[in-house]
C-alpha cells in the first residue's frame, strides 16, 4: 500500500502539471488503494465531484473488470463501502512473499509503524496513518502476518478495528511484560509526545 501511495502522489503531480483531470476511473482507483476502511459510494461522489448513481456504476464496472482480467487484486463492496482486497487465489503467494520475510530485518516503516503500535494500543489503523502521516494499511497487513501485531476487538464509538502487539512481540524483545518498554519520549520531536507517551496508552 504504501506505494501505492507513492505511485498515487506521481500520477497526480503529472496530472497537475498537464493540467488535465484524471479519469473517475483513475480517481477511484487512486482513493481506493489508499483506503484503510471499505469507502461509501457517497463518499467518493463527493471527492470525484460525480453523481452517486454514476460512482456505484462505475464501481461495479470496475469490480466486474477486474475478475474478468483475472487481476491479482478485486473491489468488494462490504460493510456498506467498496474496498480492494488481494484475490483469494493469490493468498497462497503472499503468504509465502510474507513468510520468505520473516528472518530479514523490518523496514524501517515497519519499525515505525510498530512502535506506534506498542505505545498507543490498542489503536487502529487511521489513528497509525494519522500519527506517521502516511497510510500504513499495507504495513500493518505484514505485522500482523507475521505474528507481531493482532486485532483487539472494535472502538465502541467507531466501530474501527483496534490492533495491539502480541506475546510473540514481547519474546522477539525479550520483555516480560509492555510496561518493560523504554520510554520514547525524550527521543521523539514535540509533536509526537502526546502521541506515543506510553503512559497515555494505558
Amino acid at each position: 500500500m504504501d506505494n501505492g501511495l507513492a505511485l498515487g502522489a506521481g500520477h497526480a503531480g503529472e496530472a497537475a502539471g498537464t493540467g488535465q483531470d484524471p479519469s473517475l476511473r483513475a480517481s477511484l482507483e487512486a482513493v481506493l488503494l489508499v483506503a484503510d476502511e471499505p469507502v461509501p459510494a457517497e463518499q467518493l461522489a463527493a471527492v470525484t465531484g460525480q453523481q452517486p448513481g454514476v460512482v456505484a456504476a462505475a464501481l461495479r464496472e470496475l469490480a466486474g473488470s477486474y475478475t474478468a482480467e483475472r487481476r491479482g487484486f478485486d473491489l468488494r463492496e462490504v460493510a456498506g463501502g467498496w474496498r480492494l482486497y488481494t484475490r483469494a487465489e493469490c493468498a497462497a503467494v503472499v503468504e509465502r512473499f510474507v513468510s520468505d520475510g520473516q528472518e530479514v530485518r523490518l523496514t524501517q516503516a515497519a519499525l515505525e509503524t510498530l512502535a506506534v503500535v506498542a505505545y498507543r494500543q490498542p489503536v487502529s489503523r487511521a489513528r497509525v496513518s494519522a500519527v506517521r502521516g502516511v497510510n500504513c494499511d499495507g504495513v500493518m497487513r505484514t505485522l500482523v502476518l507475521r505474528g507481531l501485531v493482532e486485532e483487539a476487538g472494535a472502538d465502541s464509538e467507531t466501530g474501527a478495528i483496534l490492533f495491539q502487539t502480541t506475546g510473540y512481540f514481547l519474546e522477539r524483545l525479550g520483555l516480560a511484560r509492555l510496561s518493560d518498554l523504554p520510554d520514547l519520549v525524550p527521543f521523539l520531536p514535540d509533536r509526537l509526545d502526546d502521541e506515543l507517551d506510553p503512559g497515555r496508552g494505558d
